[in-house]
Parts: structure tokens; sequence; C-alpha cells
């Protein structure tokens, strides 16, 4: 019996288990986790420590409110929509400072209440923030703190992909990079 192939298998599921050992957080609040996006671009976001968000704090379901990459997920998508906006030269700093996503979870309805994101019009989503934003000389053209709230969210939910389960947060983000960063058409 040749050993060298069992030996190369062994070796091979040892590789794939360190691999997803490494593979990166599972939840949002890992310590491994990034608390920011890298440095690429006139975008910069970053986040304080999600196990303080209203999100997971509240969350009668907390194994479910933090697990996935959703932070990530929409620290990423205000980058790439700021980007698109921004004028040349500009640059935008933005902090994430507070995340309630759209729905909740309802223990009371049943023993599958805590599994399933209920989305009534008294779960809005909700997100604070800070930002400077500067010009291309590096002047501050705005810079604050951002408490957003889309209490319509259901209304708009014809405009928005059912595939995307951070669709109400991410349109949420956009509406307010409109308000803070007009198209060009706009400006003159």
């Amino acid at each position: 019996m040749n050993r060298n192939p069992l030996l190369a298998g062994a070796l091979s599921c040892l590789m794939l288990i360190v691999g997803c050992a490494s593979a990166g957080p599972r939840t949002v609040t890992a310590p491994d986790a990034p608390r920011a996006l890298s440095v690429a671009g006139p975008v910069q976001v970053s986040w304080t420590d999600p196990a303080q968000f209203t999100e997971i704090r509240s969350s009668p379901n907390r194994f479910e409110a933090q697990s996935g990459n959703w932070v990530f997920q929409l620290a990423s998508h205000l980058r790439s929509s700021a980007s698109k906006r921004l004028a040349p030269g500009q640059t935008l700093e933005v902090q994430i400072t507070d995340i309630k996503r759209a729905g909740d979870f309802e223990p009371q309805n049943g023993p599958r209440g805590n599994d399933i994101r209920i989305m009534r019009n008294i779960y809005p989503p909700r997100m604070t923030l800070t930002f400077t934003l500067r010009d291309a000389q590096g002047g501050v053209l705005q810079q604050g703190e951002e408490k957003l709230v889309d209490m319509g969210y259901l209304t708009n939910s014809g405009l928005l992909s059912n595939n995307d389960p951070l669709r109400y947060e991410k349109y949420m983000l956009d509406n307010w990079l409109r308000r803070l960063l007009p198209s060009p058409s706009s400006r003159r």
C-alpha cells in the first residue's frame, strides 16, 4: 500500500481546515474583524465596534444580528456610491458609529420568531455617522454627524431589488449621499 497518496490527502485536508479557520470573521463582532475598509481612492470608511451598535445590543436574537459581514458590505456600498458622486479632487471620510437594520425579530410570534426578520413601519433602518468632506486643496467643505432614518422604507420597496438583504440600508445611504453630494449638473 502506497502511503504517499494518503499522506497527501491528509495534508490537503489539514490545509483546508487551517484555511477555513483563517478565512475571516464569521461575525461582525469578531475580534479579528476589520474596523475600516482598506485605504483606496478618495473615500475612506471606518466604523466603531459593531458590538455596540443598536442592531446587536437591542436584538432579541444577537446571534443572527451579528452573523455575516453586513457592516463591511454597507461600508463598501457607501464607498462605491460616494466615489461616483465626488467632484474631482474631493475626498470623503466617514465613520459609522451606529446601525439599526430595517426590520426586527419578534420572538413572541412562536418558536421560529427569533429566526425571521419582520418588516414593519415601526422598525425603520437607522444609521449614525460622522463625516468630513474636503475639497481638492484639503479644505473642509462640510463635516458633522448625521442621524439617518428612513421612516418610509416599506413604501420604497417597489424600487429596490428583493435579493439584497441590505437593500433598505443601502437605499437610505444613497439618499444621504444625493443630499451631501449633488450631481454635477445640479451644482451649477
